[in-house]
């Protein structure tokens, strides 16, 4: 049995109560390792390491932060094969997805940040009646972060990297449904020679280290990606002391295909934008808006492309549909699956558990499911599932898609197919979302702003805007 420990102070430490939770494979339902199920003592052991190691921390130059960072990156490179299979295992995905994407991404992620640090510079703004200013940056000082479970190692990257290089010391909570690859991640940080109390990866249960961490006096800053109702509760605790926080919370994105569409790729990005990685990621395409003329065809064709989606064990590489992340989360989308049915919706394909065989028997795999007849405003319409669950509605016209796409209360992304852009760019100024593809999905240039509108967000990550959150900005003016 693997017993995941926390990072504080540089070591690999037990947690002080001595707790620990079980730890599954969703692909199995068996329990494969044990978790820290750390306290608010561990959340304070990692702030005075973390305290302790800052004022070291921010006076190295900005390239000496940047070389530990890619020192990090290299050895996620090295060990990619081993990060790759600890991913799939604890998550459930197919290992064919964090070969692709997650581990890949991790790597960039440190090593993107550890150039783009050398981007953010003092700004000048010079005008005779109003004297030469300059912005400076700053770190904030000791920062929390808080990652979640549906893209592991590649999330928690995406938050710790701008940290670090803008010059704060981290104190991290890594989901407890996913721990393993934050804790491998821990272990390279150490081969790194990464100075101790820099980072510091606190595991355990969100009522006891994300309390702690969004409450605690001395974290001036905290970026969480997660839930919208775990969201509100972290921006009241960091209200209460006047903590900046950035928040991506959930999504129910809109799906927008015109009948003027590259037809060919339009399937095949609304097959993958609806099911990857078994529908866990907050920019999926849960909700596919098809203009009237090409519904039926659009959607006989999306039900055939469905069966080539092979579902079983994630360690097969020709596996593309694994395990959801949970037993937990298993039951609540076959209990949305339930809802979806008592509103009159018709399960055009799926609807239920996916049977599997051998030692996949008792996991928690579900079929992907595409759903018609549902209203817009439907329960099942309106709440993020996070499954492999889509449903397909027609439209007649821009200004009743519009409509339709803006009445979810998240606003987090959407995708429009068509061939004139012109109309394409028009439509997609009037939805209400943070990041929208035009005939494409889930394209990132890392320099470019990421978050939602509305329930799906508060402030922005990536580039210079996710460097930003985590600097303080002072003015300095001199009168010329």
């Amino acid at each position: 049995m693997i017993s995941i420990d926390n990072y504080i102070a540089g070591e690999i430490t037990p947690p002080t109560d001595g707790k620990y939770l079980e730890n599954h494979n969703p692909a199995t339902g068996k329990v494969y390792s044990e978790v820290a199920s750390s306290s608010s003592s561990d959340v304070e052991r990692a702030v005075a390491a973390a305290s302790a190691a800052y004022p070291l921390w921010k006076n190295k130059s900005r390239e000496e932060r940047a070389a530990y960072l890619k020192k990090i990156a290299s050895l996620i490179e090295r060990d990619f094969e081993e990060l790759s299979k600890a991913e799939c295992i604890d998550n459930g995905k197919p290992i064919k997805v964090c070969k692709l994407v997650d581990i890949p991404r991790s790597q960039h992620n440190l090593e993107y940040f550890a150039d783009e640090i050398l981007n953010l510079n003092p700004e000048k703004f010079s005008k005779e009646e109003a004297g030469e200013n300059t912005v400076h940056y700053s770190p904030l000082g000791v920062v929390g972060i808080i990652s979640p479970w549906n893209l592991p190692l590649y999330l928690f990257t995406w938050k710790i990297a701008p940290a670090l290089a803008a010059g704060n010391t981290v104190v991290a909570k890594p989901s407890e449904v996913t721990p393993m690859t934050a804790y491998l991640f821990a272990k390279l940080c150490i081969e790194a020679g990464l100075p101790p109390g820099v980072l510091n990866i606190v595991h355990g249960l969100g009522q006891n280290v994300g309390d702690a961490i969004t409450s605690h006096p001395q974290i001036k800053a905290v970026s969480f990606t997660g839930s919208t109702a775990t969201g509100k509760i972290v921006a009241k605790k960091c209200a209460e002391s006047l903590k900046k926080y950035s928040l991506e919370m959930g999504g129910k994105n809109p799906n927008i295909i015109f009948a003027d569409c590259d037809f060919k790729a339009a399937l095949s990005t609304t097959l993958r934008s609806s099911f990857a990685n078994q529908g866990q990621i907050c920019l999926c395409g849960s909700r596919i808006f098809v203009e009237r003329p090409i519904y039926s065809k659009f959607k006989d064709a999306l039900l055939e492309k469905m069966k080539t989606l092979r579902q079983g064990d994630p360690l097969d590489e020709n596996t593309s549909q694994g395990a959801v992340v949970s037993k937990e989360h298993y039951q609540k989308i076959l209990s949305c699956l339930e809802v979806a049915k008592t509103e009159g919706g018709e399960i055009l394909a799926g609807g239920g558990p996916a049977k599997m065989s051998g030692e996949n028997s008792n996991g928690y795999f579900i079929e992907p499911t595409l759903i018609e007849g549902l209203s817009n405003n439907c329960q099942t319409n309106r709440e993020e599932i996070f499954g492999p669950v889509a449903t397909i509605i027609p439209f007649d016209d821009e200004e009743e898609v519009i409509s339709m796409a803006n009445t979810s209360e998240y606003g987090l992304s959407g995708t429009i197919w068509s061939q004139d852009l012109e109309k394409a760019e028009r439509v997609a100024l009037q939805i209400d979302s943070g990041v929208l593809w035009i005939n494409t999905w889930l394209m990132r240039d890392l320099r470019t702003p990421f978050g939602g509108m509305k329930a799906s967000g508060r402030g922005r990550e990536g580039g210079l805007y996710g460097l930003k959150f985590f600097s303080e900005m002072k003015n300095i003016c001199i009168n010329i």
